[in-house]
């Protein structure tokens, strides 16, 4: 079998992984086992991130909405559930972007909500009175 000399990929494999972990602290950035790790640590870590900042916004958002809300004399889960009977499909963060830069509109989407608050809440309606000679 013919020799196999690959002692090019080797280097170009270390040389890609260290200016990876260029800016990163001591031996880190300097010797291939430790930015080795530190890289392979660093990209897990930016993978799981970014599916946690879409979390993070989601709550941001939420935070926003709440306080505008109340303002507006509302609960978030209150405004949240008219708008959905209401029907109205606005995401989250396009309420908060209103909150923020359009307060009148926000206004009215707090209006619309709460006219469609009060229906469909699947309470139980208060027990009709039976006279007494009619019980069986």
């Amino acid at each position: 079998m013919a020799r196999v000399k690959r002692a090019i990929n080797g280097k170009k494999h270390r040389r890609a992984v260290l200016e990876q972990a260029q800016g990163f602290y001591g031996n880190r950035s300097r010797s291939f086992r430790s930015a080795n790790e530190a890289v392979m640590h660093s990209l897990q870590y930016a993978y799981r991130d970014r599916r946690a900042r879409k979390g993070d916004f989601r709550r941001l958002w939420i935070q926003r909405i709440n306080a505008a809300a109340r303002a507006n004399g509302m609960s978030y889960s209150r405004l949240i559930a008219g708008l959905r009977r209401a029907e109205v499909e606005v995401d989250r963060k396009v309420l908060a972007e209103l909150a923020v830069s359009d307060p009148e509109a926000f206004a009215r989407l707090v209006a619309v909500a709460a006219s469609h608050a009060g229906a469909g809440t699947g309470a139980v309606a208060a027990p009709v009175a039976v006279p007494a000679g009619d019980a069986h």
